[in-house]
């Protein structure tokens, strides 16, 4: 793997996983199963892919993205839960 690619992977990576944070965060406010519940989980998923296909990258990437997805969203959950 190029440099190149590695910067990108981690970048996208970086942004699969700060970007669900916060929603992770504003998930765990929300009433399970709700609209705001299920659009705070699925909203950064089409920029994830915008910016997956942007770099070039393949299916095979598409598990590293949606484990650092749901480690942000579940951290920005504890997140709330620790601030009430």
């Amino acid at each position: 793997m190029s440099q190149q690619a590695a910067l990108h992977l981690t970048s996208l990576l970086v942004v699969s996983f700060g970007a669900n944070l916060p929603l992770g965060y504003l998930r765990e406010g929300a009433r399970k199963f709700s609209l705001s519940w299920f659009v705070y989980i699925h909203i950064s998923i089409p920029f994830i892919i915008l910016l997956r296909l942007h770099y070039g990258f393949g299916w095979s990437i598409v598990p590293l993205t949606l484990a650092c997805a749901v480690l942000g969203q579940i951290l920005g959950g504890r997140m709330r839960k620790r601030a009430r």
